[in-house]
């Protein structure tokens, strides 16, 4: 199960649940759009690899099946 983690691992910028603006690579780490298109060409800093959507857990999973509250804040020198 994914962990819908809180923020962008780079710049912090707060992406919650119901964020639109959240993408993930097959390790699940999470930046904004932004930080993915301008900055790192849509290739993870991580891993190497690409970047989807991350989907929206629907709101009547959300008590059963919370999101992370646990931040990863990694800024990657570019």
């Amino acid at each position: 199960m994914l962990e819908i983690r809180p923020n962008c691992e780079h710049c912090n910028k707060d992406l919650p649940n119901e964020s639109t603006e959240a993408l993930i690579c097959t390790f699940e780490c999470t930046f904004c759009t932004d930080c993915v298109t301008n900055t790192f060409n849509h290739i993870c800093p991580n891993c190497g690899g690409g970047f989807e959507k991350r989907p929206i857990r629907p709101i009547n999973l959300l008590e059963k099946y919370p999101p992370s509250i646990v931040r990863v804040y990694k800024p990657k020198k570019v």
